[in-house]
Formats: C-alpha cells, sequence, structure tokens
C-alpha cells in the first residue's frame, strides 16, 4: 500500500512517500480504507523525537493518528462495525509505528466511531484528535457548565475552534483568543473574540472583568501565566500545551482514544452543534508540505491529506 513513514527522527525532509506492508488485521480491530487523515501538530513533533520520552518508537513509522474511511473487514470480535461502514478514528497506538497517512490502516474498535453523515470525509477526518481534545479538556477536565465564562486560547486553530463550539453549545459565555484577521471566524462559531500579545489581560478583563470561570491553554509560558491570573475564585484551568499548569493548579491533558466520546462528537456533528472548517487539502504524496503548513501555525481550523481511491 501507499503510505508516508520515515525511518528516522527529522524534519520533513525525513518523510518518505512509497510502499508500505499493509496492516495485519487484529481479532477487536477493524481494516479500514482511509479516504483522508488530518495533520495535527502532534504528528510533527513525533517525527521530529519530541514525544521520544514517553513513546515507544519502531522504525519505519507510518505518521498520523486522525482518519476518516470505510470498513473493508472486521476483525474476529468485532461486531460494531460490518464491511462498508463510514468511519472516523483516532487511531493512536501506545508506540510510534503505524499511522493513518496510508490506504488501510487495522484500528482497533476503542478508536472509532461512526462518521458524521453530513461531514465530507475531508471534513470528518479533522473531528477525532482536535474534537476529542477539545470534549475532554472542556466537558471531562473542566466540567464547564451553563452561564459559566470559558476562555479558549487560539480559538481559530482545530481544537480551540472545537472548544468555543462546545462551550457554546454547553450554555457557556465563551471568550477566544485569535489573530484580528480570525476574529469574525471566532464570532460565527458563537464566540467572542480578543487579539492575543500584549495587553491580553486587560482586554479579557475588560469584557470579563471578575474573571473567568475556567481557562483552555493551548500554548503555555507566559500565556498559561496570564490565564492562571484570570480565573475568577473557584476557577478552573487546564492546559494541553504546558505541563507546568500544575503548579498554577490546573490540569495538564493529554487526549486519549475513547469510542463513546468520539460518538457523541458524531452525533453533535450529526445535529449541527459542531462543524469542521478544512483551511487546505493536500494529496496524500504533499504530506511534508501539509505539516510545514501546520508547524506554520497560521492555519484556521485544519490541515488534512486526502488519500485517492483505487
Amino acid at each position: 500500500m501507499k503510505a508516508i513513514s520515515y525511518r528516522r527522527y527529522g524534519g520533513p525532509e525525513v518523510l518518505e512517500y512509497g510502499e508500505r506492508p499493509e496492516p495485519k488485521l487484529g481479532p477487536d480491530q477493524v481494516l479500514v480504507r482511509v479516504r483522508a487523515a488530518a495533520v495535527n501538530p502532534v504528528d510533527w513533533k513525533c517525527r521530529e523525537g519530541y514525544l521520544d520520552p514517553i513513546l515507544e518508537t519502531v522504525f519505519p513509522v507510518i505518521t498520523g493518528w486522525d482518519m476518516s474511511g470505510v470498513v473493508v473487514k472486521p476483525g474476529a470480535s468485532v461486531t460494531e462495525y460490518a464491511e462498508g461502514d463510514e468511519v472516523i478514528g483516532y487511531v493512536r497506538e501506545d508506540f510510534l509505528s503505524l499511522g493513518t497517512f496510508a490506504e488501510y490502516v487495522s484500528a482497533p474498535v476503542r478508536t472509532l466511531a461512526p462518521k458524521p453523515r453530513p461531514l465530507s470525509f475531508e471534513e470528518a477526518a479533522g473531528l477525532p484528535l482536535a474534537g476529542l481534545t477539545a470534549y475532554q479538556c472542556v466537558v471531562t477536565v473542566l466540567g464547564v457548565k451553563r452561564g459559566e465564562t470559558l476562555l479558549v486560547h487560539a480559538a481559530a486553530g482545530g481544537v480551540g475552534s472545537l472548544a468555543v463550539q462546545i462551550g457554546v453549545h454547553l450554555g457557556a459565555r465563551v471568550i477566544g483568543t485569535a489573530s484580528e484577521r480570525n476574529h469574525d471566524y471566532v464570532r460565527s462559531l458563537g464566540g467572542e473574540p480578543v487579539s492575543y500579545g500584549e495587553g491580553l489581560a486587560e482586554r479579557v478583563r475588560g469584557i470579563a472583568p471578575e474573571g473567568v470561570d475556567a481557562v483552555f491553554d493551548t500554548i503555555g509560558g507566559e500565556t498559561l501565566k496570564i490565564s492562571a491570573n484570570l480565573l475568577a475564585p473557584g476557577g478552573r484551568l487546564v492546559s494541553i500545551a504546558d505541563p507546568e499548569v500544575v503548579t498554577y493548579g490546573g490540569r495538564y491533558w493529554f487526549v486519549r482514544p475513547d469510542a463513546e466520546d468520539l460518538t457523541k462528537l458524531s452525533q453533535w456533528a450529526d445535529q449541527g452543534v459542531v462543524s469542521v472548517h478544512v483551511e487546505k487539502v493536500f494529496p496524500l504524496e504533499e504530506t511534508a508540505e501539509a505539516q510545514k503548513l501546520s508547524a506554520s501555525h497560521h492555519a484556521r481550523g485544519k490541515i488534512v491529506v486526502t488519500v485517492p481511491e483505487k
């Protein structure tokens, strides 16, 4: 099968487009013909070796954890899916080896959910990792409730845009940091945009003088420190970018595969509660360019790679 892989850590130049063996099908796995795979920052971070301290790596590594596609064959123990079913998945193994930027992936059922019917394969591929990250942080960790104020950083990005939509659906007032060119986009999601950078604290206090009830940090560093000081009494803080969040009484979170959570997101997409904005689509052989764009931090929403049908 055609796939994108790398044999050593490094920059985009280590990515190779070529033939790799088709994956074996385990008893609790589903063989999926991949139609699209979304690029996430963790992809190039894995490629450059940043996750080596926590994840075993078996080279060559097929990159990617997100995908949408069609079931080719269910494993012997699988009753949830049948041939022809359209699915989405956050297909993260406990080590780096067999990813989703390939014609086929064997995905454990614990990583899958039905594909939302209104979404294209490209849009659906952008939902699993970003959506689960947003859902688990906003719903599970922060426990955002109706009437509360939620501050979301990088609100125009893949994770942030979904966090804004989820917060709004839960009945929260959502403030989202974004560049000025993305303010209208944040408003279209139901959020109140503020520009990031110098003076951020004053701008947030200007519209939430008593502070915010919850902060979803996707940036870390100085932004995290500012966020901690913006919390109202009893406020909650979670970060996916900076483990130092624990020093401020917050929680550091790394998204985990969860079929129940992903199914809820798929249902919300069916109902129009959440949508996925695709900024740019690349063919599989141009994955290196897609990862470069992701690393630039200038994309709105998601970057997606398509796998052509045979």
